[in-house]
């Protein structure tokens, strides 16, 4: 292959996989040799976060978000339909010159599928699905991607017929193995000259979380740690404590129950970690290791018993706060930055990296400049939403979260130097009246910014905080 100009880009997604699940980061329980050969090679940005969700099914705008690089009230249909005017990364790379190539979950549509990439294999077009038996379609050249069929596969439904895009099955094929395999099949036979963007984006270790037995029996439920804000309930109604994910575990919380579904978490990211691997050990057999930007990143985080709840459908650091990864050309290695960042972030950052021009409809801020120098402050607070019940704004010492629930306000504030677990609630303390005042004027202030105000967004939660 002739010599590029331009770096390939290896884009590693996972689902539902929380910031503090890498071994190298400072949890011992869990077992990720390879991210953890990742967190050595580069940068780890140890305060990479996702903005919310603007329904239940938080991946789906949060996949949204990182495709156009726009914040959360900025995308059409809850992140499902992204308009036409909105540039994806893969049209973006393509019009540089990059082959794109797709495997895995894609939450976005058939259409966006389409326009991001010109190859692909393996292609799931849905939310959550059984980890054997995935209903994935072939690449189609054309885009149309018509071959939809009744499917049913929702293990916690009964007798209920879901339309899925669908080729084929391979019975008994886990779903990173067969997405890691499509991706290694991928690199084995590119010869084309020009740079490749490879986009793998995994199922795992989104429930149901079923894997290989030997990794499961590489955790040891019983002696695992219980998190300092683990609650048998959540202290009040939050606006979503009965959604899908809260049904996962039984009410009270225990923490018997806790332990068995972390073991089975961990056990679901070290499987898909042998897998991530194998995609790398492929990429160094071709030589491309030098000349490839590797991004390992989760698109939200998860509670499995914090605060009481299951889910990510809360505003809470466990469900909002992902690991994000990147190494290669231009990145330093072994390094760390607490910067605050915000995934629509990688989408300018690697546009920066690879020389090619940021659209005009990216929102997201490069976070090059923090590659250069792990102290730069790319972003300096965040701001959260979730659905109309909550929205929360972050600083580098507080956090505000609010809630409107049938009229009723709750309010919490945390000091997340002192209470990183967001186990205190400080709202009520006159000391920190000002705090509260301060922070308040800044969500308002952001979510006017940001287009939360308007019909069939935020509209009824600041009718009701202002009530």
């Amino acid at each position: 292959m002739p010599e590029q100009t331009r770096p390939n880009i290896l884009f590693l997604f996972t689902d539902d996989q929380r910031f503090d699940t890498i071994h190298a980061l400072g949890n011992p329980e869990i077992h990720t040799p390879h991210l953890d050969t990742l967190v050595r090679r580069g940068m780890a940005f140890t305060n990479a976060y996702i903005m919310g969700g603007s329904c239940p099914a938080v991946c789906m705008p949060s996949r949204a978000m990182l495709m156009t690089g726009r914040t959360l009230y900025h995308l059409e249909a809850q992140g499902q339909a992204i308009p036409e005017e909105h540039t994806l990364l893969g049209e973006a790379l393509q019009a540089a010159g990059y082959v794109t190539f797709g495997t895995g979950k894609w939450h976005n549509g058939p259409r966006a599928y389409a326009r991001s990439f010109t190859a692909g294999a393996e292609i799931f077009f849905g939310g959550m699905d059984d980890h054997w038996n995935v209903p994935a379609c072939d690449f189609d050249p054309t885009g149309r991607y018509d071959n939809a069929r009744p499917f049913i596969r929702d293990p916690f439904a009964t007798n209920q017929v879901t339309y899925r895009h669908v080729d084929h099955v391979q019975p008994g094929k886990h779903s990173s193995e067969l997405f890691s395999e499509a991706a290694v099949a991928f690199l084995n036979s590119y010869r084309d000259a020009a740079p490749f963007l490879m986009y793998v984006s995994f199922m795992a270790p989104h429930d149901p979380r079923t894997m290989p037995r030997e990794f499961l029996d590489m955790v040891d439920a019983a002696s695992l740690d219980m998190p300092p804000n683990f609650a048998p309930q959540h202290p009040f109604d939050n606006g979503e404590l009965t959604v899908r994910d809260e049904l996962l575990a039984g009410f009270p919380r225990t923490p018997e129950e806790i332990r068995r579904h972390n073991a089975e978490y961990y056990a679901m990211i070290s499987h898909l970690d042998l897998q991530i691997g194998r995609i790398l050990e492929a990429l160094d057999r071709r030589g491309w290791r030098d000349n490839t930007i590797i991004v390992l990143a989760g698109d939200n985080g998860l509670a499995i018993g914090r605060h009481g709840l299951m889910g990510k459908q809360n505003l809470y650091d466990h469900s909002l706060h992902v690991p994000l990864l990147m190494c290669g050309p231009g990145i330093p290695a072994g390094h760390r930055t607490d910067t605050y960042a915000y995934l629509l972030d990688i989408y300018p950052t690697l546009c920066d990296l690879a020389g090619v021009p940021i659209p005009d409809t990216v929102e997201g801020r490069s976070l090059v400049p923090a590659l250069h120098h792990q102290a730069t402050r790319v972003r300096k607070s965040l701001w959260f939403a979730y659905r109309n019940c909550q929205r929360a704004v972050q600083d580098d010492r507080y956090k505000l979260i609010e809630y409107v629930v049938e009229g009723q306000r709750t309010t919490q504030l945390f000091d997340l130097q002192q209470d990183p677990w967001e186990v205190r609630n400080l709202a009520g303390d006159p000391a920190l009246a000002s705090t509260v005042a301060r922070l308040r004027e800044q969500l308002a202030d952001r979510s006017g910014e940001l287009d939360d105000d308007q019909p069939d967004q935020g509209q009824d939660f600041w009718a009701g905080f202002a009530g």
